[in-house]
């Protein structure tokens, strides 16, 4: 697999996960009549949007689609330091194309209205650190083992719903730097934004350590140079 096509498919990915979950978004905020039937269209708008992210280009890139994941499988030493970086990149980058296709659609407030806001800064972040170590353990768990098969594809996004269901009212449910970064640039909402880089990196780091300890039995902290690796096995 070629470089250029990693990236891509990250860029591309990472489009698909931000516009349709953005998209659902927007129709909550534009129709706040729906009431509970609003609850439900979000966490499965991500959710199934990571579904079909995964479909189309996991194969390719792993799938990461966030830059958390990323930073998790370089600690785990699955993803290279130059892949990282070059990742990190392709993910804020299908971010910001996403918010803007969001813009091109409806207007300024309504890309706004998909920032992600916390309800206070310690809420915020602890939801945000806890659920991204709950996210990253999945993931490194179900593409390592054999044992799940195709349902990796199901599990991954099933647990990205039930972390929306739970933290949607107390952080936006973030757990994706990339994600929080395409609304709040392109709608201007920068409030809170940091607890949205170092909550989800806090919690790749604490989700890998668990991860290292429990489901691997390595009981001092692997060296973290992170050795090269295509991302090819991830999800």
């Amino acid at each position: 697999m070629k470089d250029w096509q990693k990236y891509l498919a990250e860029v591309f990915g990472t489009f698909i996960l931000v516009f349709i979950g953005s998209v659902a978004l927007v129709g909550v905020y534009r129709a706040p009549n729906l009431g509970t039937g609003g609850q439900i269209i979000v966490p499965f708008g991500f959710g199934l949007a990571l579904l079909a992210g995964l479909y189309a280009f996991g194969e390719v890139s792993g799938g990461h689609f966030n830059p958390a994941v990323s930073l998790a499988m370089f600690l785990d030493r699955r993803l290279g330091a130059a892949d990282l970086v070059s990742y990190w990149a392709s993910q804020i980058i299908g971010a910001v194309l996403a918010s803007l296709v969001v813009l091109l659609a409806f207007t300024k407030q309504d890309v706004a209205a998909t920032a992600t806001t916390p309800t206070s800064t310690k809420i915020g972040l602890v939801i945000e650190i806890a659920m991204t170590a709950i996210f990253v353990l999945v993931i490194l768990q179900v593409t390592r083992s054999s044992g799940y098969g195709s349902t990796a594809l199901v599990a991954i996004p099933l647990t990205l719903s039930a972390i929306h269901f739970a933290a949607v009212p107390f952080s936006g449910a973030s757990v994706n730097p990339a994600r929080s970064f395409g609304p709040a640039l392109v709608g201007s909402t920068w409030s809170h934004f940091w607890i949205y880089v170092v909550g989800p990196a806090a919690g790749a780091v604490i989700g890998w350590l668990v991860h290292s300890v429990v489901a691997k039995g390595e009981l001092s902290i692997p060296g973290m140079g992170g050795a090269a690796g295509d991302g090819s096995a991830d999800a």
